[in-house]
């Protein structure tokens, strides 16, 4: 989606530079870049004419990235699973003794907590009331991040939902196909493997539907996808703009699939979608926004859907 902006050159003044940590950035998760694809294009729509400058999470920050943030209005932080009860030993986002004395004022934007955990310790109580924002409200993708925030101290955030979802508003949702389509693109994720869940997930799809697609998102899918998948699958090579194509150029494609943002994605394009729990991501959004989620192995409940 492109935004133009209205503004006369005459009425310009200087736009504030802004600084996005970009979950995209040295990842070979797909689906980072579907998450990063929707926080530009809000960011585009509260700064339509401000300079955007990106900074990693995946990787540690050097001399030019804090030269830059040194001159950004503001910075947010990408929304996916990078917070932790114990930050020290999660490097989902890399954060170390540097980044905890220089970084400052950070804003949240539609983040979320890695998996159901024990209390907040010490450390990241200490690492995310020094580097957030302490007044400034921060937007997390569901209540369980928001009460671990809150046990870490820091209350000034609320529940929107993953930025991915803020386009799928009733209108569109509406709009959405309620009858099964004839063909379905299937994901699975290599770091939840269950074979023999996965095993009968795929059976009951090539029971439903005449043709099967299968998109490549994470780096070790393919590999895992190998022993379950009958050879004719079409496979979607592991590219945003690949998954696009397919959503937009494959007429009646469902989607079903343990891929949380693939599904999101899908949904952005219209299609019918049910995405297979396999952690809390999925399970709290849905809980939180109605997301057509199924969990994994109720065989019965994705019959249903």
């Amino acid at each position: 989606m492109t935004f133009v902006s209205s503004t006369r050159l005459a009425d310009i003044g200087a736009p504030p530079q802004i600084a996005i940590f970009d979950t995209a950035i040295a990842t070979r998760n797909a689906g980072d870049h579907i998450i990063m694809d929707a926080v530009e294009r809000e960011l585009s729509r509260l700064f339509p004419l401000s300079p955007m400058v990106s900074m990693p999470t995946h990787d540690r920050l050097g001399d030019e990235a804090y030269r830059l943030l040194s001159q950004s209005a503001h910075a947010f932080v990408g929304g996916t699973n990078l917070l932790a009860s114990h930050m020290d030993a999660y490097r989902q986002w890399r954060l170390g003794g540097d980044e905890m004395l220089r970084l400052r004022d950070l804003i949240l934007l539609a983040v979320g907590w890695w998996q159901y955990q024990d209390g907040v310790n010490d450390y990241t109580r200490l690492l995310l009331g020094r580097i957030l924002h302490r007044t400034r409200l921060h937007s997390v993708r569901d209540a369980y991040t928001a009460r671990k925030l809150a046990e870490a101290g820091l209350e000034n955030c609320i529940n929107t939902g993953c930025v991915t979802t803020w386009m799928l508003d009733a209108d569109h949702v509406a709009r959405l196909p309620e009858g099964k389509g004839e063909a379905a693109l299937l994901t699975f994720t290599d770091y939840k493997p269950d074979v023999e869940r996965d095993r009968k997930l795929y059976a009951q799809i090539r029971r439903h539907y005449d043709r099967v697609l299968f998109w490549i998102q994470g780096a070790g899918d393919l590999d895992y996808a190998r022993s379950i998948l009958a050879p004719d699958t079409e496979m979607i090579g592991p590219t945003l703009p690949a998954l696009d194509a397919a959503l937009a150029g494959v007429a009646g494609l469902d989607y079903v699939g343990t891929r949380l943002h693939a599904g999101i994605r899908a949904l952005q394009h219209g299609r019918r979608t049910v995405i297979i729990a396999v952690d809390n991501r999925a399970a709290e959004m849905g809980a939180d926004m109605g997301l057509p989620v199924v969990q994994r192995g109720d065989e019965a409940g994705l019959e249903r859907a």
